[in-house]
C-alpha cells in the first residue's frame, strides 16, 4: 500500500488494536455535536478498513464510546465485485453500477450487488479474477474483480 492510502481516524480504545478490520457505518446522533466528529467520520461508508497502526496521542473522550476514542492509521480494503467481461481490464477505471438483478439467491449476488457500494462509485480494477458468466442465472457475461475506491 501507498503511503497515500492510510487514513487517520478515531476508534473506541477498546477496538483499536492492529490488524482489527471493521465496516464503517456512519456516525451515530451523538456524534453531531462532537467537536472531532470529522476525524471519526471521514471514512466511506459501507466500506471495510483495516488498523494498521497506532498513533502516539493518548485518549480522548467520546460520547459513544465508554473508554475514549484514539488516533489509529487505516486502510481501506479492496472489494470484490463483478465487472461485464469487456470492461474487466486490470488497472482501468470503473463506475459501480450494480447488474439488474434481484434474484437474492443466486450465488453471485453478494458480489454483483455488494454490501456499502453506490450507483456511481468510482473504482479501479485491481486485479480480475474468474469469470463467473457460467453460474449466471440472467447469463449476463461477468468476472469477479478485485477494486479499490478512488477518492
Amino acid at each position: 500500500m501507498e503511503e497515500s492510502d492510510t487514513i487517520i481516524t478515531l476508534i473506541g480504545t477498546k477496538l483499536a488494536k492492529v490488524g482489527n478490520e471493521f465496516i464503517f457505518k456512519s456516525g451515530a446522533k451523538e456524534c453531531e455535536p462532537c467537536r472531532l466528529n470529522k476525524t471519526c467520520l471521514g471514512l466511506n461508508s459501507g466500506s471495510t478498513y483495516r488498523i494498521t497502526a497506532l498513533r502516539n496521542g493518548g485518549k480522548l473522550e467520546c460520547f459513544v464510546h465508554d473508554s475514549g476514542v484514539c488516533a489509529v492509521e487505516v486502510i481501506e480494503l479492496p472489494v470484490e465485485i463483478s465487472v461485464e467481461s469487456r470492461k474487466a481490464i486490470k488497472g482501468s477505471t470503473i463506475v459501480f453500477e450494480p447488474v439488474p438483478c434481484n434474484i437474492t439467491g443466486c450465488i453471485n449476488y453478494a458480489v454483483c450487488r455488494p454490501a456499502g457500494l453506490r450507483r456511481g462509485d468510482k473504482f479501479t480494477l485491481v486485479s480480475v479474477g474468474e469469470d463467473i458468466s457460467g453460474s449466471c442465472e440472467k447469463d449476463y457475461t461477468l468476472k469477479v474483480a478485485e477494486v479499490k475506491r478512488l477518492t
